[in-house]
């Protein structure tokens, strides 16, 4: 295991696509929701638990060398919002863009084949740290903590808020990123037993609904 690979794959600068996504963070903003570092602690906070905690295990689930494609279809079936199943495959096939040129690999080549418009962004994280020899906590980690550096990069744009809050948004939710990423390796260790019901599907209905509202915008900052 290498933490240098993780520390890559979490560098914000890594060509993923994620700096185009706000993770909700706009429609809150919007809405009055999110208004400062606190509401976007909060914010994050119920983001992390909820659909977070989702994403953090498919992505454990891949680094274990589970069927991708398996988890790619629980990924559907845990997302109930057509734009954010389209926003996830987006995410995915540009992820795996630069996971196959960082790590190139025969499991990442099959999953690009059968999924040439992309896989779910998790599935892909997780492949592609079992491609950088990481750990599925590894992977979960990295999952939990793009669910939350997403929406808070995002409100510096949209509230003008200060990069110090922001971080401080970002470390002050390290405790809680660790307990979702050890949830998460939890529910992947029982997959060989009890197939993709062992994953979570906590969900966050206002961020699904909120999307379909996003995704009609005529104008709007992010892609999501």
């Amino acid at each position: 295991m290498s933490p240098l690979s993780l520390l890559i794959l979490g560098d914000g600068r890594f060509p993923s696509g994620g700096h185009a996504h706000s993770g909700g963070a706009e429609t809150a903003i919007a809405a009055g929701r999110v208004h400062d570092a606190a509401t976007l602690r909060d914010f994050c906070q119920g983001r992390l638990h909820t659909t977070g905690l989702v994403a953090a295990a498919l992505a454990a689930g891949a680094a274990t060398g589970y069927d991708p494609l398996s988890l790619d279809e629980a990924a559907d079936a845990r997302t109930p919002s057509p734009a954010l199943r389209r926003v996830a495959r987006r995410l995915g096939r540009q992820l795996m863009r630069a996971v196959r040129v960082t790590w190139p690999g025969p499991e990442l080549d099959d999953l690009a084949a059968a999924r040439p418009g992309g896989a779910h962004q998790p599935v892909v994280l997780g492949v592609a740290a079992r491609m950088a020899a990481l750990t599925p906590y590894d992977a979960a980690q990295a999952a939990a903590y793009d669910s939350v550096c997403g929406p808070v990069t995002a409100a510096i744009r949209l509230l003008g808020l200060d990069p110090f809050q922001a971080t401080a948004v970002t470390a002050g939710l390290c405790g809680d990123m660790e307990h979702v990423a050890s949830q998460a390796a939890g529910h992947a260790a029982r997959l060989p037993a009890e197939g993709v019901d062992a994953l979570p599907a906590t969900s966050a209905p206002l961020l699904e609904i909120t999307a379909e509202q996003h995704a009609t915008w005529p104008v709007r900052l992010f892609a999501s």
